[in-house]
């Protein structure tokens, strides 16, 4: 971590941690698919969040496998783990409090494995083909979105009623975002913002409780224009510029074609960096609370739109939900390749 933990201006933050990893990131890919596939039962309200109680080992062996893939940025576990949720499983506010801590130390401890096992895919040569060099690695805190919580699919419609305020929301994340902003975290990540209220509300309580590491806000969207709301992305990127703890703005859990439109528009409000992390393109039933799989595209196909993403401006990449360990590997691979001929 070296010279980024010690960054304070949180305007030089991502500049100099994408200068370290060479001018583009890799971000890691989705988690609950990972979880399942290693055998995790996620049929609860806690989503992956369950794994915190039931089985960490799980979460090391996903977070260690996108290392393994190329990853410069691990996302806690901590999407779907909001105090509230954890209350209503019964366990007490410490128990919920530990349990963020949890995710974020999870991630720092894989880190460190990853580091200090030092094998093939751990080390980067520098030019001169003589000096070896750690690969940097974030760790970014999730924060899921009010509808995640709710579990009733919200995060992709951003529709949370009339009773359902700026204060509410401020309310309802400040002791998480307290808590993960000193887990031992290098990042919080806003993910899946649907709204802008949303978002105002995350900004607001950055200021109000003087959050002292960097963030980035990343919105969920329904076209090549706007977020799931319908709200303007130019509007929803402008609130994430005028937030100095904000670091990058960007988009995930989107379909891939959406994505190359939404850079652009962003560009327009913002000069901090972007970071894109779309899903497969599948469809999530709120319903069934499955994905269908009719509409996703496979590892090829969503590859072959990372240097799209790239010329537009996109720095950081990665993927979503039912992306893999083999997408964010042919990430990685894609973007090098990328650098290394230019």
């Amino acid at each position: 971590m070296g010279l980024i933990k010690t960054l304070n201006d949180h305007s030089s933050f991502m500049t100099n941690f994408l200068n370290q990893c060479g001018g583009y990131a890799v971000i890691d890919g989705g988690l609950a698919t990972e979880l399942e596939r290693h055998g995790a039962d996620l049929r609860d309200p806690l989503w992956s969040a369950k794994c915190l109680i039931s089985s960490p080992h799980l979460i090391k062996r996903v977070h260690l496998d996108y290392l393994e893939a190329g990853a410069n940025i691990l996302i806690s576990a901590s999407y779907q783990a909001t105090l509230q949720g954890f209350e209503a499983k019964g366990l007490s506010r410490e128990e919920g409090e530990s349990l963020l801590e949890r995710s974020v130390k999870t991630a720092c401890e894989v880190r460190d494995i990853y580091n200090e096992s030092a094998t093939k895919g751990t080390w980067d040569v520098l030019e001169d083909g003589r000096t070896p060099k750690r690969r940097p690695i974030l760790v970014a805190a999730s924060v899921g979105s009010y509808g995640a919580y709710l579990a009733d699919g919200s995060e992709y419609s951003g529709i949370y009623g009339a009773d359902v305020s700026l204060e509410t929301l401020k309310d309802f994340h400040r002791r998480r975002v307290q808590v993960l902003a000193n887990s031992g975290a290098d990042i919080i990540a806003f993910e899946t913002i649907p709204n802008k209220l949303e978002a105002n509300a995350y900004a607001e309580l950055l200021e109000e409780e003087a959050i002292n590491i960097p963030a980035w806000f990343s919105f969920t969207c329904k076209d090549g224009f706007n977020v799931v709301s319908g709200d303007s992305i130019q509007d929803c990127a402008s609130i994430a510029d005028k937030c100095k703890q904000v670091v990058g703005v960007g988009i995930n859990c989107t379909p891939p074609r959406y994505i190359h439109g939404l850079i652009l528009s962003i560009q327009k409000v913002t000069k901090k960096p972007i970071l894109v992390y779309p899903n497969s393109g599948e469809t999530y039933n709120a319903d069934t609370k499955e994905w269908e799989p009719s509409s996703g595209v496979g590892d090829v196909d969503f590859v072959s739109y990372v240097g799209k993403w790239h010329d537009a401006g996109a720095s950081l990449i990665g993927g979503c939900c039912r992306t893999t360990p083999n997408t964010v590997a042919a990430i990685s691979k894609a973007l090098s390749s990328r650098t290394n001929s230019l």
